[in-house]
């Protein structure tokens, strides 16, 4: 579930025009809601620091298990169709950490509050 919700976010970043590369790792402990740790890292190609993509992450995402089977993981998916060609990078269905519904947002976040969007590269 966490890698699923890790590619939503990094898409995300990516597509709201805040890095050209974007990684995000999620760490979970047993029986805790929240990750132990957040880490993203745009090697370089964001204006913004990796620390500033990391706080507004933290303030549009929400990495609950519950929520990421709800928002990304939803009972739509039909994981028998993604057996053949894999999770990741299919454009030919539909699954919702492929999307970049939240792009619009972040970038219009990071403009407000750091006034920079672009990437730097």
């Amino acid at each position: 579930s966490a890698s699923y919700a890790s590619r939503y976010i990094a898409k995300n970043i990516v597509a709201a025009g805040l890095a050209k590369e974007c990684e995000v790792q999620l760490a979970y402990a047993i029986g805790v809601a929240k990750p132990v740790a957040v880490n993203i890292d745009a090697f370089g190609t964001s204006k913004l620091s990796n620390d500033e993509l990391k706080d507004i992450v933290l303030k549009f995402f929400n990495f609950s298990p519950k929520a990421i089977r709800t928002e990304i993981i939803n009972q739509d998916v039909c994981f028998q169709e993604l057996a053949e060609y894999g999770h990741i990078g299919r454009e030919d269905i539909d699954v919702p950490w492929e999307r970049t519904n939240k792009a619009y947002i972040l970038k219009a976040y990071a403009r407000q509050t750091y006034g920079k969007t672009k990437h730097s590269n």
